[in-house]
């Protein structure tokens, strides 16, 4: 049976493309493992560390409940997307152009609108299709709620089966387990976090399965309007659910030790077996170089409660 930490590390992390971006309180850092000379070889592990002042910090209304959230959130955001866009350009021939920063704004944002148009707008809009069928505000909430979910759990199913993602979805598996190693007090080798789970109680994907079931309650009150106010509302309410789902995650990863806790966080870890995958010493170690390199900086610091804001849904 994989072990598991018995406590939070103020870490998390993202895999990337054949890599990982590890996340401190002051810093975070990138690893990837470079292209090979030739099909066989494995390529060397490259580290990059860049120092990182949390926006909690900045300003005060920053760290208010919910506010704190969506903030968090955006930070994540732009961290992962820029490691993303670093582990990209990292597998490219030496001669070839890297992607600028731009095609990742514009590709960040088509995937923005994509996410919020299939995971809130559809629903709803194809649930409007049959309002007149169901009657009342009541039935018209508990579609919409289990037909959101349904194309989220479809969605990530589809992601699970496509053979271009799974050495990301590896590299997901690395960073939990190198995390979970880290927060068990464990030597951090290879050898060490293979014995530990793939799965991970602060994960992203556990996150967004609180989300997709947050939005059902906060859509409730808001009853059956036009259509065009269903869907403006939908919009609308994406940040007030991401931070709302913030805090409930936030609870709960405090109080995961009660049994009643762990019962309501088992779906969001099972959800991971389709985002992660058991990687090999490999891929682990470009895992450990990262979380490593945030080690190194962040060792001695203090910590305050502003720099541990976003981290409780990043691992």
């Amino acid at each position: 049976m994989p072990l598991t930490a018995t406590r939070d590390a103020p870490v998390g992390g993202q895999a990337v493309l054949e890599g990982v971006m590890m996340r401190g309180v002051n810093s975070w850092a990138l690893a990837v493992r470079k292209p090979g000379d030739s099909e066989t070889e494995i390529g060397e592990i490259d580290v990059q560390a860049f120092p990182l002042e949390s926006w909690a910090r900045r300003r005060r209304i920053y760290r208010l409940p919910v506010i704190r959230g969506v903030v968090a959130l955006v930070e994540s955001l732009a961290i992962g997307m820029r490691a993303l866009g670093l582990s990209a350009n990292a597998q490219l021939p030496g001669e070839a152009q890297e992607i600028s920063s731009g095609a990742w704004i514009a590709t960040v944002t088509v995937a923005t609108v994509f996410a919020i148009g299939l995971f809130f707008v559809a629903p709803v809009g194809l649930t409007s299709i049959i309002k007149r069928q169901l009657g009342s505000s009541v039935a018209f909430w508990a579609v919409e709620g289990v037909l959101r979910t349904s194309i989220f759990l479809g969605y990530l199913v589809l992601l699970s089966r496509l053979r271009d993602l799974r050495r990301v979805f590896e590299y997901h598996g690395a960073e939990h387990k190198a995390i979970s190693c880290y927060e068990a007090s464990d030597d951090l080798t290879p050898a060490r976090a293979a014995l530990y789970s793939r799965l991970h109680p602060r994960c992203g994907t556990s996150f967004l399965l609180v989300v997709m079931i947050m939005a059902i309650f906060v859509f409730a009150p808001i009853g059956l309007p036009a259509w065009w106010i269903l869907v403006l509302t939908r919009i609308v309410g994406v940040p007030v659910i991401a931070g709302l789902s913030f805090e409930v995650i936030k609870w709960a990863g405090r109080n995961r030790r009660r049994g009643w806790v762990r019962v309501i966080m088992y779906p969001g870890l099972q959800l991971q077996r389709l985002t992660t995958r058991e990687p090999d010493h490999d891929q682990l170690a470009v895992a450990i170089a990262s979380l490593k390199a945030v080690l190194a900086r962040q060792e001695g610091s203090g910590v305050s409660a502003a720099d541990l804001v976003g981290l409780e849904v990043v691992a």
